[in-house]
């Protein structure tokens, strides 16, 4: 049936055109599934969202996990994961580009080969995050040695900004991190592998009072200091601070900007944090919505509303 205007009249259309809104900023993730919601391509697209960052996505795995643990997971075709990133990134304006899970190392070989084709990482137009998300929050493995190896080789001299925790440093390097005076030494031994800049995260130094993350570009040694916050929900952290670095990176912000911007969104998340199953619970975006306007007494939006 058609409506005013010549627009069809179907469940939700106002029967009116639409005002033409101008298209946001976007950004891509190219990570794996988390059915618990809390971490993976869930946690990296509501964080794009609430950054005002339109997400797009490559599935690289889907996983079978909640707050007890990956019980099981199934690695997407390493052809279909290049098929996402090229086809998003022919049809869209990818502002940035972000890794998380990637699986094995056939994968990291195709997503390397789609990114030089579409444009992205630290030589490109397009910024590329790496985030090494080598082991789940439950220390279980997300790949073998060889996807390490090519992680090493093929993702980090492609990265404009690599951002591992001091769990993931310790598997790159070898360098194991307990006080925050070694987190440059990690930081230097990182850069030396390709990327661009380096933020080290320091969520495991638990001892430590404050959380003070350190970015380093080659010349300088950047701290991005914050509370820490003592919460047992902490689930999607590392992600939501990749993400919205990536956000703030597809928004035009620079690199030092940019993860100024991520320290400042996870640091809000984790102090929103909230419980979700038996276990860990996840870092919230709920503190980005503004407070909901809707009433049930108010009557429905008509056409002549716009």
């Amino acid at each position: 049936m058609t409506g005013v205007n010549g627009t069809d009249d179907l469940p939700g259309n106002l029967g009116a055109d639409a005002p033409i809104a101008t298209a946001p900023p976007a950004a891509l993730t190219i990570a794996g599934s988390d059915s618990g919601g809390a971490a993976g391509l869930q946690a990296d697209l509501r964080t794009f969202l609430t950054c005002g960052v339109h997400g797009l996505v490559a599935v690289t795995a889907v996983t079978v996990q909640n707050t007890l643990g990956v019980h099981d997971r199934s690695d997407v075709p390493a052809r279909i994961v290049a098929g996402q990133i090229e086809a998003v990134a022919a049809d869209m304006p990818v502002g940035a580009a972000k890794t998380g899970m990637l699986a094995s190392a056939e994968i990291i070989h195709a997503v390397a080969s789609a990114c030089d084709t579409a444009g992205i990482g630290r030589d490109h137009d397009i910024p590329f995050v790496v985030d090494p998300v080598a082991a789940s929050m439950h220390g279980h493995p997300l790949f073998d040695a060889a996807g390490l190896e090519a992680l090493r080789a093929e993702l980090l001299p492609r990265a404009t900004v690599l951002t591992p925790n001091l769990d993931e440093v310790r598997l790159l390097t070898g360098i194991e991190v307990t006080e925050r005076d070694q987190m440059r030494e990690a930081a230097v031994a990182l850069h030396a592998m390709g990327p661009r800049a380096v933020l080290v995260k320091s969520g495991h130094l638990t001892a430590d009072p404050e959380c003070v993350d350190l970015l380093y570009d080659g010349r300088a040694f950047t701290e991005l200091p914050g509370p820490r916050v003592r919460t047992p929900h902490t689930h999607g952290a590392g992600d939501a601070m990749a993400s919205a670095l990536t956000a703030g990176l597809a928004r035009g912000m620079n690199v030092a900007d940019a993860a100024r911007f991520g320290k400042w969104y996870v640091g809000n998340a984790v102090l929103h944090s909230y419980p979700m199953g038996a276990k860990v619970g996840p870092v919230s975006a709920f503190w980005r919505l503004a407070a909901e306007e809707w009433n049930p007494q108010h009557p429905p939006l008509t056409a002549s509303d716009r």
